[in-house]
């Protein structure tokens, strides 16, 4: 009887050590939570043995890192939103204060008032670009699902949209050439999203390019081509950064957003839009997804 006593004693001291290592390894990991900064990297360490404690450790440190992750990506957030608002607000500001310098003229010159008021739409008309563009783009970044996409015509809203611009075209001197195979070409894409992208690319084109427009195709693939003007060229691993400018200089109006949904709305129909020069020439590639597999109804 006293052996079994003795065993039945060893058990219970045994089981008591063990609650109380665990009650210790409880109370030091509280200290640590509450003592260690919200930002730290620390992560908590477990002494004692078994599965249980271990999936109590790690359950507790994956809380911890995406508790850190969501902290970074506020902080991200935060940063952003600010260079957004900065970028923003100054290129509001400039067809604005043109605007505004305008409006003054006419008072002291009447006899300039048509063109004065031709100037002041053309401003007027930049500021609703760019206001266009920021609204775009915000709704695209809170919108994350892929485009209904189903098998669309790539020439009629490539030739609409090269109606819209053909008073700016014209007024370069950028005669649009296309090259294309066959007239029934088809890609998967959203028509509307396919129609801007369009849009973008010539508004783009006529920004910082010169000379010819060329537009060709192959099967599945779409490529956007003009000549560079002089001066500083743009990064290509760089062009569809939002507000990228390959130069400091915001003369020719835009925000730095064109290409940013180019490339949003492409990968929103499955697609991808790429960008390289060769030479003086500047080309932007618009590769379709097969027909069916992303952005599908």
């Amino acid at each position: 009887m006293l052996p079994v006593l003795i065993l039945a004693l060893a058990a219970l001291g045994a089981a008591g050590l063990r609650l109380w290592s665990y009650r210790a390894q409880m109370l030091e990991m509280a200290r640590i939570l509450e003592e260690t900064p919200a930002e730290s990297n620390l992560r908590l360490t477990v002494r004692m043995s078994g599965a249980v404690p271990r999936r109590l450790c790690q359950a507790v440190n994956k809380r911890l890192e995406e508790g850190r992750r969501l902290r970074l990506e506020t902080q991200r957030r935060e940063r952003e939103l600010k260079y957004t608002m900065a970028c923003i607000s100054h290129d509001i500001r400039t067809p604005l204060a043109g605007a505004m310098g305008y409006l003054q003229l006419l008072e002291g010159v009447p006899e300039r008032r048509e063109a004065y008021l031709g100037i002041v739409g053309k401003r007027l008309g930049e500021l609703e670009g760019l206001l266009d563009e920021l609204f775009l783009y915000t709704r695209l970044l809170h919108e994350p699902q892929p485009l209904e996409c189903r098998e669309t015509a790539v020439l009629p809203p490539l030739w609409d949209a090269l109606v819209e611009f053909y008073p700016q075209l014209e007024g370069a001197g950028m005669e649009p050439e296309l090259r294309f195979d066959r007239e029934n070409q088809r890609v998967w894409a959203n028509s509307e999203a396919l129609g801007r992208v369009y849009r973008n690319l010539i508004a783009n084109a006529l920004r910082h390019g010169g000379g010819r427009l060329v537009v060709s195709s192959r099967e599945g693939e779409l490529c956007f081509s003009n000549e560079l003007l002089p001066g500083p060229r743009p990064d290509p691993e760089h062009l569809f950064d939002r507000f990228y400018q390959s130069s400091p200089a915001r003369a020719k109006g835009g925000a730095g957003l064109g290409l940013s949904i180019v490339r949003e709305l492409m990968e929103r129909m499955g697609g991808q839009a790429s960008a390289r020069i060769a030479g003086d020439t500047l080309e932007i590639r618009l590769v379709f997804a097969p027909e069916g597999t992303a952005g599908a109804p």
